[in-house]
């Protein structure tokens, strides 16, 4: 976070929130085309948009891919258990997993299972390599479980304005 004032949810007002709102729903908005739709300048646009994503408030939109289009058609989450929880060894699989080809999201869990991942891959066999060539390998893995996803949804929910 670069901003040296972290803003909080009493330091959010409602342009911010309509700001979060709209650019939810169309990242790509210029700062031209957000002023229009919010009725402000442009120029509070950027500087508004600018403060939300120094505080770590928003951050820079992404590509959102189709896998399937791209060939990674099967999708699977893997919950794997760890057999040493010491930091070093979460730490270690953490950051190996972000920057493993297939893997599109990490989770830190708490209960039964330690991480949960979802990764795009292009056949079962692909899979099965995967878990054995990147996750089991790791001294710190007890077990893994895997789950074909048969479909997948994003929420739409976005914080209002108190």
């Amino acid at each position: 976070m670069s901003s040296s004032r972290q803003l909080t949810p009493e330091t959010l007002d409602g342009l911010d929130h309509a700001l979060i709102a709209a650019l939810s729903a169309s990242p790509e908005l210029t700062n031209k085309a957000l002023a229009s739709r919010l009725g402000v300048a442009e120029s509070t646009c950027a500087y508004r948009r600018r403060r939300l994503r120094d505080a770590g408030t928003i951050g820079p939109p992404r590509l959102d891919l189709d896998h399937a289009q791209l060939g990674y058609s099967l999708q699977a989450v893997i919950t794997v258990y760890m057999s040493s929880h010491s930091r070093e060894a979460v730490d270690q699989f953490l950051d190996s997993m972000v920057t493993t080809a297939h893997v599109l999201q990490v989770v830190h869990l708490t209960g039964r299972a330690d991480f949960m991942l979802t990764v795009a891959v292009r056949s079962a066999e692909e899979l099965k390599n995967f878990v054995l060539d990147h996750i089991t390998v790791h001294p710190a893995i007890r077990n893994t479980e895997t789950h074909i996803v048969f479909d997948s949804r994003r929420g739409t929910w976005i914080p209002e304005a108190p």
